[in-house]
């Protein structure tokens, strides 16, 4: 019997709305100055490249840093969730490595950064470890004299109903399982007038997804999504969720019996061809002034051992902006400069993979109108959400003077919009108009 905790939708995207109002509030002038200076700052390589490593890497066993930070300029009609999962990002990680952006709606030919390199969790480096803090997971094996590295974004528990910690394994796998609802989800959906079925069959309504990974710590796994715009952020009951591709390749490659270890790290010390570098994500405050602590400690130690000072006014900036990006903290001199990786300068890709596809307008179909606006940028962010619900609700804005009306569709039948707009209600509070064409 499946007992994973997986949260209803209303909090996810209650999640998604507090995210890019706070966007909206940070994009006054100041922090937009402060992310140009952040991205100009960055040492470069020359060329515009086409690819970047994501998910693999290869590293040395006395390193702790991996992949490279890249930029990229976003095109009309990118939203940073399709962004990030093109990149297998979170959309936590693009959102703090970029203050000030429109999660919904970017203005075209912004530059931004992609946070496609990581500090390694401090722990043993075996099987899978996953980092709360930065929402993100590790799976370490073995080759010959190197450590081969996956890892992928994850959505984990909120705060209300976290993800445990410690040190657990997988002890079973299951291909298009099915989810057995448990009865506290199924009483609060039966509240809001949402009742739900005892168990849910393998298909696009199953939030586990197509491939599940089960722990030895009773209703919780680690699985796919129906909702990969939830990856990166607070939205589950505890359980661990992937983007679907990624799930699919951790599936096929773990084994039962891999170790999983759960750690709560936000700030992350290491070192990579001698250069010192520290991580902090934005969850550091719910740590206290342990782990910073603990951050400094390791540093000094660090800065001793090697008799080179480190750049304490850097680590404060670090510990202070919190972007969840790892930043050089060595005294950079013309010596040691070729050691820090340059930022690569990304073509922006032909398709997004992911990104949520709208169909053709249909004079034979049914819609829902979600909304009257005035301000067309308000309309086309509440239809980049509607787009991103898990099932997709494709969603347009159809604009004339200064009414823009976002609609929902189409529907081939009444009850297909009904259904949608039942959705609507649920999960954004959206009271839809059902209309036929």
């Amino acid at each position: 019997m499946i007992l994973c905790r997986f949260s209803d939708p209303s909090p996810l995207f209650k999640r998604l709305h507090l995210i890019f109002t706070l966007m909206f509030i940070f994009s006054f002038h100041g922090c937009a100055e402060l992310r140009e200076a952040l991205v100009e700052s960055l040492p470069f390589s020359g060329r515009l490249e086409e690819k970047i490593e994501r998910n693999e890497f290869l590293v040395a066993k006395e390193d702790d840093v991996i992949g490279r930070l890249a930029v990229i300029r976003l095109k009309k009609g990118d939203t940073l969730p399709d962004i990030a999962r093109h990149f297998s990002l979170g959309v936590n990680t693009v959102s703090a490595a970029n203050p000030g952006i429109d999660i919904w709606v970017p203005e075209a030919g912004e530059r931004i950064q992609l946070p496609l390199s990581f500090i390694l969790p401090d722990t043993r480096r075996k099987g899978i470890v996953i980092n709360l803090a930065a929402m993100r997971l590790f799976y370490f094996k073995e080759d010959g004299n190197l450590m081969a590295v996956s890892t992928y974004p994850v959505g984990v528990g909120t705060t209300e109903r976290p993800t445990p910690m410690g040190q657990m394994y997988i002890v079973r796998k299951k291909f298009r399982p099915t989810w057995y609802v448990p009865a506290s989800i199924a009483e609060d959906h039966r509240k809001k007038g949402d009742p739900l079925p005892a168990a849910v069959p393998p298909g696009p309504l199953n939030p586990l997804g197509e491939y599940a990974l089960y722990l030895n710590r009773s209703g919780y796994l680690v699985h796919g999504t129906n909702k990969p715009a939830s990856i990166g952020l607070r939205a589950t009951n505890g359980c661990i969720r992937l983007y679907p591709e990624d799930i699919k390749r951790l599936f096929e490659n773990t084994p039962v019996k891999t170790p999983v270890n759960i750690v709560n790290q936000p700030y992350l010390v290491g070192q990579r061809g001698g250069i010192v570098y520290i991580e902090v994500h934005s969850s550091a405050e719910e740590s206290g002034s342990t782990g910073l602590k603990a951050a400094y400690a390791k540093l000094r130690n660090i800065e001793k051992k090697s008799e080179h000072a480190l750049d304490w006014k850097k680590v404060k900036e670090a510990v202070t902006e919190a972007r969840g990006v790892p930043v050089p903290v060595s005294e950079i001199s013309h010596g040691n400069q070729r050691d820090v990786a340059k930022t690569i300068k990304l073509k922006h890709p032909g398709k997004l993979y992911g990104k949520p596809q709208i169909p053709e307008l249909s004079t034979d179909a049914w819609y829902v109108l979600a909304a009257i606006l005035r301000d067309k940028v308000d309309a086309l962010r509440l239809a980049a959400i509607i787009n991103h619900q898990g099932p997709q609700i494709p969603a347009r804005v159809l604009s004339k003077g200064d009414r823009h009306r976002v609609l929902a569709g189409p529907f081939t039948n009444i009850s297909e919009a009904k259904d949608a707009a039942k959705r609507l209600k649920i999960d954004l509070e959206i009271d839809g108009i059902l209309v036929e064409t």
